[in-house]
C-alpha cells in the first residue's frame, strides 16, 4: 500500500478521513510535513545497515521510511492502532524480511521488556510532551544507554536536556541526560513544520554516548542522589539530603568529604559534584547501615 504524500496537510488529512481516523490529542500526534526537517534529523541519527534502531512514536511512518532506507534493523514502538495498521501495510515487506517490527502499546510500560530481548544501538523519537522526560530519565536510570540518540521535543524539555550548573532551565533531568552523553543542541522547528500545528516550538536534539566512560559509581545510587537534591529547589543540600542519609551518618562529614559545600543548592552543582557525593554516599551510608 502506498502512503499519503508526507508533505501535503490536505492529503494527511484525507488519509485519516478515508480510514476514520483523528488525531489523538491525548498522544501528543503532530506529523512532521516539512521533508527537509525529516531527512536532517534523521543524518544526525546516522543510521546503517549494522545498526538496531528503536524508533518512539512512528505515526504514519514518514521518518520510519527514512530509517529503513538506510538498511538498519528497525523497531518502532506506537500505541494508536490506527497508525498500527496502516505501518503493517506500509512496511509489509519489511515485515516479512525481518527489518521491522512494531511493538504495540505504551512505551512507558512495555519498553524495559523489549530491552530484555532486543538489544538496539541507537534511538529516534519525536516524543510528545507527555512522556519525553520520563521516557529519556527511566531508560537512563535504568542503564539502558543507547551509542546514538535523536529526539525532537518541546523546545522548553530540550533547553531542559543541554542546561548546564548555574543555568535557569539545569534540573534533575539535566544531570541525568549529561551523566552518560554528551548533549548536542540540534535545530528549532516551529509549529508550521507539523500538521497539525502545536501550540509551542520543538527543538531537535542529539544524544552522543560519552567514550571511554565508566561509571564511578552504581547507577541507582547516583539517581537517588540526584532525586534527592533537587526535590525543594530553595533548600540547601544539606537539607535535602537529611531525606535519604542515615541518622548515624553526619551530614558535615558527608559533605566534606564529598568536597561539596553544604551550603549550596542542587543546581549549582556540577554532574562530577553529584558523582563524588553518590561515591560517599555508598562508601558512609551504606556501609553503615549493615
Amino acid at each position: 500500500m502506498t502512503h499519503p504524500d508526507y508533505n501535503s496537510p490536505s492529503e494527511l488529512k484525507n488519509f485519516l478521513d478515508s480510514r476514520d481516523m483523528g488525531m489523538q490529542k491525548k498522544f501528543g500526534q503532530n506529523f512532521m510535513i516539512n521533508e527537509n526537517a525529516r531527512k536532517r534529523i534523521i543524518q544526525s541519527l546516522e543510521p546503517g545497515e549494522d545498526d538496531s534502531i528503536w524508533e518512539i512514536g512512528p505515526g504514519l511512518g514518514c521518518m520510519t521510511e527514512l530509517i529503513l532506507n538506510s538498511g538498519a534493523k528497525l523497531t518502532a514502538f506506537e500505541i494508536d492502532r490506527g497508525f498500527i495498521g496502516c505501518l503493517k501495510e506500509f512496511f509489509e515487506d519489511k515485515i516479512k524480511t525481518g527489518k521491522f517490527s512494531i511493538v504495540e502499546g505504551d512505551v512507558l510500560k512495555n519498553w524495559k521488556k523489549e530491552a530484555e530481548v532486543k538489544k538496539a544501538s541507537k534511538l529516534f523519537g519525536n516524543l510528545p510532551y507527555n512522556i519525553a522526560a520520563t521516557f529519556i530519565a527511566d531508560t537512563i536510570a535504568a542503564g539502558l544507554i543507547f551509542d546514538r540518540c535523536v529526539f525532537t521535543v518541546q523546545k522548553e524539555v530540550a533547553m531542559r536536556m543541554w542546561a548546564k550548573a548555574g543555568e535557569e532551565n539545569y534540573s534533575s533531568f539535566s544531570v541525568l541526560c549529561q551523566y552518560f552523553y554528551d548533549v548536542t543542541k540540534g535545530f528549532e522547528l516551529g509549529a508550521g513544520n507539523f500538521w497539525p500545528k502545536p501550540n509551542v516550538a520543538s527543538h531537535s536534539v542529539l544524544f552522543t554516548r560519552k567514550k571511554d566512560f565508566t561509571p564511578e559509581c552504581d547507577t541507582a545510587t547516583f539517581v537517588k542522589i540526584v532525586h534527592a537534591l533537587f526535590a525543594s529547589r530553595r533548600k540547601t543540600v544539606a537539607n535535602n539530603i537529611k531525606g535519604i542519609l542515615n541518622s548515624d551518618v553526619n551530614p558535615d562529614e558527608f559533605f566534606a568529604a564529598a568536597e561539596v559545600d553544604k551550603s549550596l543548592r542542587a543546581e549549582t552543582l556540577t554532574t562530577e559534584d553529584f558523582v563524588r557525593l553518590a561515591k560517599v554516599y555508598e562508601k558512609m551510608n551504606i556501609k553503615k547501615s549493615r
